[in-house]
């Protein structure tokens, strides 16, 4: 089967496919991009690609892989372009996409091509930096302030910005727009911050400090976005027999996308460009908005389904979504009990509304098989960031304690109950079958479970501020009604409707 190329770009049914046209080949390098890895692949570089395929953006992204493992043969045998696959649902409508994506003009090895990624500074055209390195690439790495070649991410960037000023002799409009997307609160400043820290130990003129200051916008950033990457072998061959080509880089994606990119800016919001051609691309003066709605809504719903989901026999998110009664419960936490307490002077209740909508939506994905499992790992620091503090608001509006919160911080306890401990392992139980409990806090939790009294094991475990980062005791209410649906849980199993109706 002949490979994805622009050779056989014109063979392809443009009707059924978004395919770049040829031209785009011939357009300029405007993005430097650090990462290879499928949220890049299908995120950013996606909303380039539309946007190209639109004359909005009209550049092509140089990426620089970051790591060591694999090569780059893919991306040269395929002239830099991959198949992204849009599956899932979209206002309860299952749809599927395919976008023959041209964004990457070519890939270089930071390991083995650094002089060609320093030559790329003199190009005018460049004028915006991505990046995903994960959340350990924006760090300070202490040997990077006299290794001639940087081995950290921030080091790199410096050192690239210190070549575009030498090049470009400090002048203003040579400055980079740089995003970051790595999952870091923040993460542009956290980001500014390290690289200013860089330059001042090694010693950098004032001048340049004033240029990488002034010239240069640090933007933080928010993604969203399900990428599983590769399909299983059997999938991605039947795939290949409908679109007729083999493509060693193609990749899934669910519809859903978010970037949101927080400037004040006027001329970096207009380099942006690529925001016009898709409404998951928001550039906005404060994205904290954007972040409460999927903290809340997304990630804090996940919490407090996950053990209770568990506990109940779901392997994965659409199946608990598939069972009547346990869809209804997720349904009623959102939309009955979060969306509430997300509405603020920032935050309307359409909008709030509108959000969950979509990660329900998300949540029946049947192309993404999302286990419950793995949303467990580090449970206990993540009912601290995403749950307290509706608590805590919950509790300041001196309202009830709002019961399915109270079943998932129930199923939460369950969940952390270990039957058995194996080199400083801790192991759960549920439906015949083991778990692993992968959390810092398992050993805190498991010391709560052996006070022979239930209730008290429900007030000592919420009284600790050293597993919650609060006293949880001191919420009317709140220990009572959780400790009311463990006692059924315990007593009768989860799999009993009253636990949920």
């Amino acid at each position: 089967m002949t490979t994805l190329s622009k050779q056989i770009l014109s063979q392809l049914p443009s009707g059924t496919i978004s395919v770049p046209s040829v031209e785009v080949f011939s357009l300029p390098e405007k993005v430097l991009q650090f990462g290879t890895g499928v949220l890049l692949r299908g995120l950013p570089d996606h909303f380039i690609d539309v946007a190209n395929k639109k004359n909005l953006f009209n550049g092509r992204i140089l990426v620089v892989k970051s790591t060591n493992t694999g090569g780059t043969d893919s991306f040269t045998r395929q002239d830099g372009m991959y198949t992204l696959l849009e599956r899932g649902l979209v206002n309860g409508k299952l749809e599927e996409h395919v976008f023959v994506n041209a964004s990457i003009s070519r890939v270089l090895s930071a390991a083995d091509d650094w002089d060609q990624i320093l030559t790329a500074a003199a190009n005018p055209s460049l004028q915006l930096i991505i990046s995903n390195t994960t959340e350990v690439g924006i760090v300070w790495e202490e040997s990077d302030i006299h290794a001639p070649v940087p081995v950290s991410f921030p080091g790199r960037l410096l050192a690239f910005l210190e070549e575009r000023f030498r090049v470009f002799n400090g002048a203003e409009e040579a400055g980079m727009v740089i995003v970051p997307t790595e999952l870091i609160v923040d993460n542009g400043t956290r980001l500014r911050d390290i690289v200013t820290r860089l330059a001042m130990s090694k010693g950098r003129p004032e001048r340049f400090m004033r240029w990488l200051t002034n010239a240069n916008d640090f933007c933080n950033s928010l993604v969203d976005r399900i990428v599983p990457g590769k399909l299983a072998v059997a999938e991605q061959t039947a795939i290949e027999q409908q679109l007729g080509y083999h493509d060693e880089l193609m990749i899934m994606s669910e519809p859903y996308c978010l970037w949101a990119i927080e400037t004040t800016r006027p001329a970096t919001a207009s380099l942006l460009s690529f925001a016009a051609c898709h409404e998951g691309v928001v550039i906005a003066n404060d994205i904290n908005k954007f972040r409460e709605l999927k903290l809340r809504l997304l990630n804090a719903t996940h919490t407090l389904t996950c053990g209770l989901a568990h506990v109940w026999g779901f392997t994965t998110v659409r199946a608990a979504m598939e069972d009547a009664l346990f869809g209804s419960f997720i349904s009623r936490l959102v939309f009955d009990e979060i969306v509430p307490l997300v509405v603020s002077d920032h935050i309307t209740k359409e909008e709030a509304i509108a959000f969950g909508e979509q990660v329900l939506d998300r949540f029946r994905n049947p192309h993404i098989e999302h286990l419950w499992l793995s949303i467990t790992a580090q449970y206990t620091s993540k009912i601290q960031m995403r749950v307290v503090p509706m608590l805590q608001k919950q509790n300041s509006q001196k309202g009830a304690m709002p019961q399915c919160i109270a079943a998932g911080l129930a199923g939460f306890l369950l969940f952390m109950r270990a039957q058995e401990v194996k080199n400083d392992v801790y192991w759960g139980k549920a439906n015949g079958q083991v778990y692993r409990i992968n959390d810092d806090k398992a050993s805190l939790m498991a010391k709560q479970w052996q006070t022979p009294e239930l209730l008290q094991m429900v007030q000592n475990s919420f009284h600790n501020v050293d597993i919650f980062g609060a006293d949880l005791t001191t919420y009317p209410g709140f220990t009572e009604a959780v400790y009311d649906v463990l006692s059924l849980l315990l007593a009768q199993g989860p799999e009993k409707q009253f636990v949920l109706s």
